[in-house]
C-alpha cells in the first residue's frame, strides 16, 4: 500500500488529474477501475476522482510494488540522481522582480527561450524548476507528479517579465488571468518614425507556420488583435513607446507596429533592415528592441505591480538617442 499526503504545491486540482501524472503509465480506464473497487481512497473513503485535493488529503492506493512500479514509471535511483544532476549543473541565479508562495516573477534576458525549441536547449521553465530546487522549495521527488512553469511566452530576443505558477494554485490563477485578459501587460519599445499621439489599433492575425511569419490584415477574422500604445518621448526620426498588449498573439506587437509604418528598431523580420543596419553598428543592437516591461494583476487579494529593468543596451540606446531625459521614467511608471 501506497500512502500520498498531499502538500501545498499539489493542491486545487482534481484527483483523477492528478492520478494521471502519478500513475503515468495507467490507462485512464483502469485508474476510474481502481476508484470504483476502492483500489484507491481519498480520505479512507471512496472518490469518483472528481475530488478536488486540498492540503493534506490522504491519497491511499493498494497495490503490490511490482505494480506500482509498473504504473508509475518508477525512477531508479541512477535516473533520479542523473536528473538532479543535470538540475544542478543547469542552476544560476535568476532576477526575480516577486515571489511568494504560489508564484514567482522573473525578469528574462534576450537569448533564453521560455520553453525548448529542442531537446539540447536549456529554457527558462527548467531555470525556475533549477532554483526552487536549489532553495529547497521543491524536492527531486515532487517533480514526478507536479512540475511548476511559465505561464506567457516571450520570443527568445524579447526581455522581460515572465510569470510562473510555482504551484498547481500559482498555474491555474496565473493561466486563467492570461486567458481571460484580466492583467493588463505593457511593454516598452523604440520605433521608427513619429508617433505624436496615444492610440489604440485593430486588426486580423495570420500565421504562416512554415516562415513562422504573421499577417495584420483590418478585416476582422478567428485571431483578433488589439493594441494600444502611448508615445512617451522622441527625436523627430524614433519614438519611445509604451505599448498596452491587450490581446496576446505571435509577433503580435512587432507586425502589428510594423504594419501602419512603425516597425520596432532591430527587428529584421518586420521591420526595416537599412534603417536597422544603423543601429546594428552604432550599438550592437541585432534583434526586436522589446522589453515586457509592466505586469498589473490582482492575485490572493493582493495588487501586484511588476516591473522589469531597462536592459542596458536598450538604456545606452535611450542616451545615445536623445531619448532619455529627466522625466522619463516617471512617465514610463504612469497609469496610462
Amino acid at each position: 500500500m501506497k500512502e500520498i499526503i498531499i502538500n501545498d504545491k499539489n493542491a486545487n486540482q482534481r484527483l483523477d488529474k492528478y492520478l494521471c501524472k502519478y500513475l503515468s503509465n495507467a490507462p485512464l480506464s483502469f485508474i476510474y477501475k481502481m476508484l470504483r473497487k476502492k483500489n484507491i481512497t481519498l480520505n479512507n473513503k471512496k472518490s469518483d476522482g472528481k475530488d478536488v485535493l486540498k492540503k493534506n488529503d490522504v491519497i491511499k492506493i493498494f497495490f503490490s510494488d511490482d505494480t506500482l512500479d509498473k504504473f508509475t514509471g518508477n525512477k531508479d535511483s541512477k535516473e533520479t540522481n542523473a536528473l538532479e544532476s543535470y538540475y544542478k549543473k543547469i542552476y544560476k541565479a535568476l532576477d526575480v522582480i516577486y515571489e511568494d508562495d504560489n508564484y514567482i516573477f522573473i525578469d528574462k534576458a534576450s537569448g533564453v527561450l521560455t520553453q525548448k525549441a529542442k531537446p539540447s536547449d536549456v529554457s527558462l521553465n527548467e531555470l525556475v524548476i533549477a532554483y526552487l530546487l536549489h532553495t529547497g522549495f521543491l524536492k527531486i521527488e515532487d517533480l514526478e507528479s507536479f512540475k511548476p512553469s511559465v505561464c506567457n511566452r516571450l520570443d527568445r530576443n524579447t526581455t522581460g517579465i515572465v510569470a510562473c505558477g510555482k504551484t498547481i494554485k500559482g498555474l491555474q490563477d496565473l493561466s486563467l488571468g492570461f486567458k481571460e485578459r484580466s492583467f493588463d501587460k505593457y511593454y516598452i519599445t523604440i520605433v521608427k518614425g513619429v508617433i505624436d499621439k496615444p492610440s489604440i489599433i485593430m486588426g486580423t492575425l495570420t500565421k504562416d507556420n512554415k516562415t513562422n511569419k504573421v499577417t495584420i490584415t483590418k478585416n476582422k477574422g478567428e485571431s483578433y488583435i488589439e493594441t494600444g500604445y502611448t508615445p512617451i518621448a522622441n527625436n523627430g526620426q524614433l519614438t519611445l513607446l509604451k505599448v498596452h498588449l491587450i490581446t496576446g498573439k505571435t509577433h503580435q506587437i512587432r507586425a502589428h507596429l510594423a504594419s501602419i509604418n512603425h516597425p520596432l528598431i532591430g527587428d529584421y523580420k518586420y521591420g526595416d533592415a537599412k534603417f536597422n543596419n544603423i543601429f546594428k553598428e552604432k550599438y550592437g543592437l541585432s534583434n526586436q528592441l522589446l522589453t515586457a516591461y509592466e505586469l498589473n494583476c490582482k492575485l490572493d487579494k493582493k495588487d501586484l505591480q511588476c516591473r522589469s529593468k531597462i536592459p542596458k543596451q536598450f538604456l545606452n540606446i535611450l542616451e545615445g538617442e536623445g531619448l532619455w531625459e529627466p522625466g522619463i521614467q516617471e512617465a514610463l511608471e504612469e497609469k496610462h
